[in-house]
C-alpha cells in the first residue's frame, strides 16, 4: 500500500513539475519505464519496445504507422530499436501484444583513468600458465570501443591476430577502437606481453588468458559512449555467432543507471539470454562506490546489467603495488550493492581493478584525454628512458575488474569445456578468498576527502578473485547460481537472503549461503549491518549519473587511490 501511494505521490509530482515549467509529462502506465513518464508529449524519443514475440513487420508496422522509425531489430529481447514521437507511447503500451517500453539508454565504458601493478601474481594467475592452461581454444566477446590491433593480442611469435572477428554497432563503419578502453579490456583478458617479453625487460604485462581468441563486437564510440540497442544488438550478434567462434564468454565493462527492474530492462534481458544460450557474461559492477547523494553511503549503486541476477558483477580491489594480496584494499569507488529496485545481492565478487596496466596506443582518445596515465619505458624496460610507453597505459576501474574475471573464466573452460555459466560463477564465488580487514580508509589525492569501506556482502561479495582456487576446485554445482535478493525486516533490523529455490546455494553442503559469502553473514544468516538508508530507496535509482568525472574524482596517477577517468558508470 505504501508502494502504491509513493508511485502515485510521484506521478502527480511528475504532472505538476511538467505544469509549472510549461512542459506537459506522460501519465503513468504499467507498460511504460517509469523513467519516461517525465518526457514532454512533444518530444521524439529512442525507446526499445518488447512484443509478445519476435517482431515481424507487422509489430513494425505498429510503430511505423504513428510515424515512428524501426533503428534496428533485438530478436534476442523479442524487441526493437525505435524512434517516435512520445505523444504515441501511450496507445501503443496499451496494444496486447506490447509487453514493455523502455527508453533505448546512453551507456558508457566503465573504466577510470588512472607503480608497477601486479593483478596478476595477485589473484594467482602464473599458477595457471604453468599447468599450460592460457586460454587456447575459447572465444571471449569484448563488447567496448572496440580493439586496436597491438602485437600483444597476436599468436605468439605470429603476425596472425587472435582477434578473429571484428564487427561494428555504432554506425562508424569501423571497429577499430578510437576511444582505448576496448583495446584497454582485450589486453587484461588476453595480451600475451609481447611488447614487453624478452632480455630487455624485467617486467611483462600478460593477461589472464594470455592464448584466448577474441571477439571484437564494437558497441561504443570514440567517446566510449554507446546505447542500450547498440549493446543489445553486440549481444545478439555473440549468441549467433557462439558456435562459429567457441564464444564461451562474454565480457561488458560498461553500465548505465537501473531504470526499472531486472525482469523488465531489456538490457538485463540480453544478458540474460546469453547465459541461457550456455555464454558466460562477466559485467563491471560501476564506479560509484563514493556517492553518497542519496545518503546510502556509496550502496544501491550497482550500474545495469550488473543488477542482473545471473551474470557475474565484479567489483574492484587495489593491489596497493605489492604481488601479496594480505595488504590489498577495496576501491572506495567500487560500486555497492544491493542493487536498486530488485535488491539483488551484488557484487558477486572482487578482483583487481586499480592502476592497471594494458594495452593501448597514443593514437587514441584517451591517452589524449589523460596522458598523466601513460607510464615511462624505465618502468618495465632495463635502461629504458622516462619516454612515456608507446604500448602500454594504466586505468582503474570495475572495467578493469571485469576482465580479470572473464579471462579466468576462459582458462576454466579450456580446463573443463564442459562446464556451465552457473558451474563457472558458484565455483568463483566459493573458492574466492575470503580473508579482508574489518574496514579500510582511501584519501582521494585531489581532494583530500577521507573515505571508509567495510567489508561486507554488498561491497566485496562472495570474496576475492583466486585463480589457482577456482582451478583447483572439482565441484561441480547442481542447480543454478542465481545471485540472492537481499530482505530487510524493519522491525528487528535484520537483513536476510532469499535464494532461488532451484539456486545451489540452498544446498545444506557447503554451496550454503554462510560458506560462499563467508564473514559477510553473521551465525544467523543475516547480513552484517548496512546503513538503514540503503532500505530506505525503493524507487528508480536517484543519483544522476555523471559520465565524464574528472572534476569530481582528479586526475592524479600517483597517490593513495586514483578513480580519473570513470568512463561508463565505473
Amino acid at each position: 500500500m505504501k508502494a502504491t501511494l509513493r508511485n502515485a505521490w510521484k506521478v502527480l509530482l511528475i504532472l505538476a513539475f511538467g505544469f509549472l515549467l510549461g512542459k506537459p509529462a506522460l501519465a503513468q502506465h504499467p507498460k511504460i519505464a517509469p523513467d519516461l513518464e517525465a518526457t514532454d508529449p512533444n518530444s521524439d524519443v529512442d525507446v526499445i519496445i518488447q512484443f509478445t514475440q519476435a517482431p515481424t513487420a507487422r509489430h513494425h508496422a505498429k510503430v511505423l504507422d504513428r510515424g515512428g522509425q524501426l533503428k534496428g531489430e533485438l530478436a534476442i529481447v523479442k524487441g526493437g530499436a525505435y524512434r517516435i514521437s512520445a505523444r504515441e507511447l501511450q496507445e501503443l503500451a496499451d496494444d496486447p501484444e506490447i509487453v514493455h517500453i523502455s527508453a533505448d539508454h546512453s551507456l558508457r565504458g566503465a573504466a577510470t583513468a588512472a607503480t608497477l601493478d601486479y593483478y596478476d601474481a595477485t589473484v594467482n594467475a602464473p599458477s595457471a600458465w604453468q599447468i599450460g592452461l592460457n586460454g587456447t581454444g575459447i572465444g571471449v566477446a569484448i563488447i567496448d570501443s572496440g580493439i586496436f590491433g597491438m602485437p600483444d593480442l597476436n599468436l605468439n611469435g605470429s603476425s596472425t591476430s587472435r582477434v578473429v572477428y571484428s564487427q561494428d554497432f555504432t554506425g562508424l563503419k569501423t571497429t577499430i577502437d578510437q576511444y582505448g578502453h576496448g583495446t584497454h579490456v582485450a589486453g587484461i583478458v588476453g595480451g600475451n606481453g609481447r611488447n614487453s617479453t624478452g632480455s630487455s625487460y624485467f617486467y611483462t604485462f600478460r593477461g589472464i588468458a594470455p592464448n584466448a581468441n577474441l571477439i571484437n563486437l564494437r558497441a561504443l564510440d570514440k567517446n566510449g559512449a554507446g546505447t542500450d540497442s547498440t549493446v543489445i544488438n553486440a549481444i545478439q550478434a555473440a549468441v549467433k555467432l557462439q558456435k562459429i567462434y567457441n564464444i564461451r564468454v562474454i565480457n561488458l565493462s560498461l553500465g548505465r543507471p537501473v531504470y526499472e527492474s531486472y525482469t523488465l530492462d531489456p538490457l538485463c534481458l540480453a544478458v540474460e539470454s546469453a547465459w541461457k544460450a550456455g555464454i558466460v557474461v562477466v559485467v563491471a559492477a560501476g564506479n560509484y562506490g563514493r556517492d553518497n547523494s542519496q545518503g546510502t553511503e556509496g550502496y544501491d549503486t550497482i550500474t545495469a546489467p550488473g543488477n542482473d541476477p545471473y551474470v557475474i558483477t565484479v567489483g574492484a580491489m587495489k593491489t596497493t603495488g605489492t604481488p601479496y594480496r594480505g595488504d590489498d584494499i577495496i576501491a572506495s569507488y567500487s560500486s555497492k550493492g544491493p542493487s536498486i529496485i530488485d535488491h539483488v545481492v551484488k557484487p558477486d565478487l572482487v578482483a583487481p581493478g586499480n592502476l592497471i596496466i594494458s594495452l593501448y596506443t597514443a593514437a587514441l582518445t584517451l591517452p589524449s584525454l589523460y596522458p598523466g596515465n601513460e607510464i615511462p619505458y624505465s618502468l618495465y624496460q632495463y635502461n629504458g628512458s622516462s619516454t612515456r610507453s608507446s604500448t602500454y597505459f594504466r586505468l582503474s576501474g570495475t572495467s578493469m575488474a571485469a576482465p580479470m574475471v572473464s579471462g579466468t573464466a576462459a582458462l576454466m573452460l579450456q580446463q573443463n569445456p564442459l562446464l556451465t555459466p552457473d558451474q563457472i560463477k558458484a565455483r568463483l564465488m566459493l573458492t574466492a578468498s575470503k580473508v579482508f580487514p574489518t574496514s579500510s580508509i582511501a584519501t582521494d589525492p585531489v581532494t583530500g576527502q577521507v573515505f571508509v569501506s567495510y567489508y561486507d556482502i554488498f561491497t566485496v561479495g562472495a570474496g576475492y578473485l583466486d585463480i589457482q582456487a577456482a582451478l583447483n576446485n572439482t565441484d561441480l554445482a547442481a542447480g543454478n547460481a542465481l545471485s540472492p535478493v537481499a530482505t530487510h525486516d524493519s522491525t528487528s533490523g535484520n537483513t536476510s537472503l532469499v535464494t532461488d529455490p532451484k539456486s545451489v546455494w540452498g544446498s545444506k553442503s557447503h554451496w550454503g549461503t554462510t560458506t560462499v559469502w563467508g564473514a559477510t553473514l553473521t551465525s544467523t544468516g543475516t547480513v552484517a549491518g548496512t546503513p538503514a538508508a540503503v532500505w530506505d530507496n525503493t524507487a528508480v535509482q536517484g543519483f544522476q549519473i555523471v559520465w565524464d568525472s574528472k572534476s569530481k574524482w582528479g586526475t592524479s596517477t600517483t597517490e593513495v587511490e586514483s578513480t580519473s577517468i570513470l568512463v561508463n558508470g565505473e
